[in-house]
Order: C-alpha cells, then structure tokens, then sequence
C-alpha cells in the first residue's frame, strides 16, 4: 500500500467535486480524504494500490461534469495510519 496527495485547481469547489472524489476512491478501493482548501482547491488524500492511486489521480484530472480541472498536483500525503473508508472533511 501506497500514500499519495494531490491538489486539484480549477472551477472545483461548488460543483460537487469532493463527493464526486470520494465516491471515486471508494470504487478504487482506496481510503482516504478529500476537503476543500481556503484557495479554491481540493485536496485529496489517499492510500491504496499503486494503479489505485494512479487511476484515481487520472480522474482527479477529470473531474464530474460541472466541474473545470486545471491541474492535479502531487503533494505531500499526511493520512495517518489508522485512516478508514474515505471520507469528506469540512
């Protein structure tokens, strides 16, 4: 198992993108958390398999429909061990 974070910049926050993120890392089977950042971004937070992580930062840069991704940036992860499911911090 692997930790990875990822910055998500772009029209992200109000368009339901965390929900969107967290249902994605679920079906990923990834654990992890997604918030809205005091910049406008998200950031994700995330522990699985390799090609988990690499699927999910692949559609970070999708994003859900209403959504404009400008970047995925990787950035330091800081799950701790203990972390379950995926959640959504406020």
């Amino acid at each position: 198992m692997a930790d990875a974070g990822f910055r998500v910049t772009g029209r992200v926050q109000g368009v339901g993108y965390r929900w969107w993120a967290r249902a994605q890392g679920t079906q990923l089977g990834l654990v992890g958390l997604v918030w809205n950042a005091d910049d406008g971004s998200v950031v994700v937070q995330a522990r699985g398999s390799d090609h988990a992580l690499v699927e999910m930062e692949r559609l970070l840069g999708e994003g859900p429909p209403h959504s404009r991704v400008a970047a995925v940036e990787r950035v330091p992860a800081s799950l701790s061990p203990d972390a379950a499911g995926f959640e959504i911090r406020r």
